[in-house]
């Protein structure tokens, strides 16, 4: 190796070399260690863990509150990501045809992204609040009578949907407005000139070269989707009765507020592979409606 070749290789470690400490401390040797603790006994207090074997794994499939958290999480990141990309689409369709105001607009629905969770949550909490909240003012003036919202079984968990459509359109919105600005309006002339109806023109233009846009959204959402925490925490703790309950939170409150270290371990593994499995399929379907 030449002097100069060790000089680059040299740099390329000094420069490589943090950040691959970083993954390692902070991402690998977790992953690693999680698993190792998911087939013991653990209440993080006790000096000695007890080897078990997969008998959290055991415990995990035969718990009916599992099967029903898992059910949320899944329900709440398909309605989440399929409302949000429709409704973040839609505006940025319409901002795309630079109205009167567009800047302000884009600056107010993209403002929820800068907005701290904790201040979303207690916001919307209030909002949804059945005695004194802002729905109720709206309910009652169109002569209906306001949902316990976060805290009735039925409409805990749409409760908590609406929130994160609401926090998550902003960030879609500008991704899809890029999108659009890519696409040369050259291609819409000449099939203007055929006689292309708008509906026609979205379907066989717009969303055929906004696929990629859309793949890379729907992947991210789905994750952030499976992964969501805070807002839920604040909202509803996952009650009443774990009908607002989702993974993440449930893997916290049994490794933080039950100590059960070993079975919260299993939950996050079970999560991780579940996070491969859905990102593999997505990205396997992909082929088929996504064009590069």
């Amino acid at each position: 190796m030449s002097r100069r070749a060790r000089r680059d290789t040299l740099a390329f470690i000094g420069f490589t070399a943090p950040n691959f400490i970083l993954l390692g401390v902070f991402v690998f040797w977790p992953i690693v260690y999680s698993l190792f603790l998911s087939f013991f006994k653990w209440n993080m207090i006790a000096p000695k863990k007890t080897f078990i074997g997969i008998d959290n794994y055991v415990s995990l499939f035969n718990d009916p509150v599992f099967w029903q958290i898992t059910r949320n999480t899944l329900a709440l990141a398909v309605f989440t990501v399929m409302f949000k990309l429709g409704i973040a689409l839609a505006l940025s369709i319409q901002l795309n045809r630079n109205p009167k105001g567009g800047s302000l607009y884009r600056a107010i629905i993209f403002s929820p992204t800068f907005t701290t969770s904790v201040a979303v949550a207690m916001v919307w909490t209030w909002i949804f609040e059945p005695t004194y909240g802002l729905f109720r003012f709206l309910f009652r003036a169109l002569g209906m009578t306001s949902p316990d919202w976060i805290y009735n079984v039925h409409w805990a968990l749409p409760a908590v949907i609406i929130v994160l459509v609401w926090s998550g359109i902003g960030y879609d919105m500008v991704l899809f407005l890029a999108g659009l600005k890519n696409i040369s309006q050259d291609i819409y002339d000449a099939a203007l000139v055929d006689g292309v109806t708008p509906w026609q023109n979205f379907v066989h233009i717009t969303f055929p070269l906004l696929s990629p846009t859309t793949f890379f959204l729907t992947v991210t959402s789905f994750i952030g989707a499976l992964k969501a925490f805070d807002i839920i925490s604040i909202m509803t703790d996952g009650g009443p009765m774990n009908s607002s309950n989702v993974y993440v939170l449930y893997l916290y409150q049994n490794a933080f507020q039950w100590f059960k270290t070993g079975y919260a371990s299993a939950l996050a593994l079970i999560l991780f592979l579940l996070i491969m499995v859905v990102t593999l399929v997505q990205n396997r379907l992909s082929r088929r409606w996504v064009h590069y």
